[in-house]
């Protein structure tokens, strides 16, 4: 990708004014490095000073810390929580070099993040501090306990990464729900197929529904798209939704993929290769494969550098996660010397679906008591479910609902291919 000046106009220009009146909001001047720019790092830290204080790194990589974590820090403050969530480089108000021109590929490499990080906790003077990744971020976390593991007091892994290979697991977990041989779902599966229903379409769509709401809201999915009742909640899944994380193109502060997806295919290999099989989740980022570098290895050798963890760990892991599969946080957890897992019924990221467990864990990790999270998984489950992402099974639902109206007042489309 080459590095041009970015002149996105007044959207861009307005949301950045928005963004720097941010509560709470520091920039970090990150000086120039061998090939790399000096930037403005920005982070944003709340609530009071006093007990260790948390740092949360989201997913992606692409996600904005600004504007789609404003309620959790709100959540994080009635909790008396000294709360810090800093802007990955290359995103939002991390994302421009001091010149104005977008950040360089030699500027994203993990090393890099993770160091960003333990420039944010030198700046603040904070010499440990509860280190919380979700998704993407959990491999930023771990690395931070690899490279600076003086700074870590304790740490939550949230639908934890381990290595490059975990898309094999993810492909496994995909496979036992969507094949057409898997009894629950399978006829509908194949029938959809045979229909001439994408199958990545059809993927990234079931995906979505089971970890908002499991394999009741599935199967009501599955058999209303069949029935060519569905066309408005595929339209939504497959359109609107679809363009969530996989696309180049930035959404202003919100999801800025297209430059920090350099460090994805060069060290994460988001570009991993095809089984040819149907259903096969790593065909997520095949369309953007030639914009970027080939995968040249990753930095660290987590299975082998957990084990020397010293503090704390919990592994968060939802039931339903068919993004980072429940049995990569099993042996995330088995793999750490004081290491704490806890299963519940959730999809992918607390962080993202279910903020106030997470909020919960992080509170039983401060007072000490890591091990409640193991038996907790109760009093997470039992907790409202807020934020834009908790909210997906009443708007899949409702969806559902509006095609099941429509669906007896006008035609019925037969096939799924109708259903585009």
């Amino acid at each position: 990708m080459t590095r041009a000046s970015h002149r996105p106009g007044w959207p861009r220009a307005l949301l950045r004014a928005l963004a720097r009146r941010t509560r709470g909001l520091h920039l970090l001047r990150r000086r120039s490095a061998e090939a790399a720019p000096a930037f403005d790092l920005a982070y944003i830290r709340t609530g009071p000073r006093g007990g260790t204080p948390v740092v949360v790194i989201p997913g992606g990589p692409g996600l904005s810390v600004v504007f789609p974590y404003r309620s959790f820090r709100r959540q994080a403050r009635e909790r008396n929580l000294d709360l810090i969530m800093i802007e990955h480089r290359g995103i939002g108000l991390s994302r421009q070099a001091t010149d104005g021109t977008d950040l360089p590929p030699e500027a994203m490499w993990v090393d890099d993040v993770v160091d960003d990080i333990a420039a944010v906790l030198a700046q603040e003077k904070i010499n440990s501090a509860v280190i919380v990744g979700a998704s993407y971020g959990s491999y930023l976390a771990a690395g931070l306990g690899v490279r600076h593991p003086e700074l870590v007091a304790a740490m939550i892994l949230d639908s934890p990464i381990l290595s490059t290979a975990d898309h094999r697991q993810e492909r496994q977990a995909v496979r036992k729900l969507l094949h057409p041989s898997v009894p629950t779902t399978g006829d509908a599966v194949g029938t959809l197929v045979a229909r001439g229903v994408d199958p990545d379409d059809l993927l990234f769509a079931a995906r979505t529904v089971y970890e908002a709401g499991g394999q009741g809201l599935l199967d009501r999915f599955l058999d209303q798209l069949v029935a060519g009742r569905a066309r408005l909640t595929w339209s939504v899944l497959v359109g609107a939704l679809s363009r969530e994380a996989t696309s180049s193109v930035p959404l202003p502060f919100i999801n800025e993929f297209d430059l920090v997806g350099t460090l994805a295919f060069r060290e994460l290999d988001y570009g991993a290769e095809p089984d040819g099989e149907p259903f096969d989740p790593v065909l997520a980022y095949a369309a953007l494969a030639d914009r970027y570098p080939s995968f040249g290895g990753e930095p660290f050798d987590l299975r082998q550098q957990l084990r020397e963890f010293t503090w704390p760990t919990i592994v968060m892991a939802g039931h339903n996660d068919l993004r980072t599969a429940p049995a990569v946080a099993q042996e995330v957890a088995s793999l750490l010397p004081e290491g704490y897992l806890v299963e519940f019924d959730n999809g992918h990221s607390a962080l993202e679906s279910h903020p106030l467990a997470l909020l919960q864990v992080i509170t039983w990790l401060r007072a000490g008591t890591a091990r409640k999270a193991a038996v907790g998984a109760g009093v997470l489950e039992g907790l409202p479910r807020r934020g834009i992402a908790a909210q997906l099974p009443t708007l899949i639902s409702g969806l559902l609902r509006v095609d099941a109206l429509l669906g007896r007042i006008l035609p019925r489309g037969r096939s799924g291919r109708a259903e585009h």
